[in-house]
């Protein structure tokens, strides 16, 4: 056997193989690296978006925790201030209620007080001429018209 042409063979050999794993083989692999790579850089593009949308999504989620809390607290302001309102209405009402009570009550007790006195003036009137009676029937004695007096007081 000669050695150049097993050297010559096996090149041969070794060419065929290059060019059949060239033509046939590297194809479908460089293929599928190359979209295997293309799937990882959009996945990573993917995540850097969807952290960059995270990200956003925060900010406008502390915004929005800001302002509502603000509106609560405008909204607790209003409201506490409102309440103060109202008990300043209900102060007023309940002044001039008491008011209205105490000049009725007022009225109602300048009526009474009218009636006994009317009342006092007819025992009185009564009592005076009871006693203008009861000094008539006697003599006119100064002694007796005092005790008669004293009597007719110790009556009223």
């Amino acid at each position: 056997m000669n050695l150049n042409a097993t050297l010559f063979a096996q090149l041969v050999v070794f060419f065929v193989l290059a060019w059949f794993t060239m033509k046939f083989v590297w194809p479908p692999i460089i293929k599928a690296i190359d979209e295997r790579t293309r799937k990882i850089a959009e996945g990573l593009e993917f995540a850097e978006k969807s952290k960059l949308e995270l990200k956003n999504a925060e900010q406008k989620a502390e915004k929005d925790l800001v302002k509502a809390l603000e509106e609560i607290r405008t909204r607790l302001q209003e409201s506490e201030l409102r309440a103060s309102e109202i008990i300043e209405e209900a102060k007023a009402t309940a002044s001039e209620e008491a008011l209205k009570i105490i000049e009725a009550a007022k009225k109602d007790a300048s009526a009474e007080m009218m009636k006994i006195k009317e009342h006092i003036r007819k025992e009185v009137s009564i009592l005076a001429i009871h006693g203008a009676e009861q000094i008539l029937k006697k003599e006119i004695d100064q002694k007796a018209h005092d005790k008669i007096l004293k009597e007719i007081e110790a009556e009223l």
